[in-house]
């Protein structure tokens, strides 16, 4: 089901997003959904290093749109 939803997002989302942007939201909202299918439905606690796992994740997010593709690379 995933997959079906990935693809054609992908293809929607390419122009205004680059490859690399597309990907790394994909893998946060992958992420956000687990987070709440592991809490809600395997009962399983919330550690404090999944926790920062997942700011650092959001934070590669922010990196990843504040800056203009490809600005700075030589």
């Amino acid at each position: 089901m995933e997959y079906c939803l990935a693809v054609p997002a992908n293809r929607w989302g390419f122009g205004t997003f680059t490859g690399f942007q597309l990907k790394i939201i994909q893998e946060a909202i992958t992420v956000a959904v687990f987070i709440v299918f592991a809490i809600t439905f395997l009962k399983e606690k919330m550690a404090w290093n999944y926790a920062v796992s997942f700011a650092l994740l959001i934070a590669a997010v922010v990196v990843a749109f504040a800056f203009k593709p490809g600005a700075g690379m030589g």
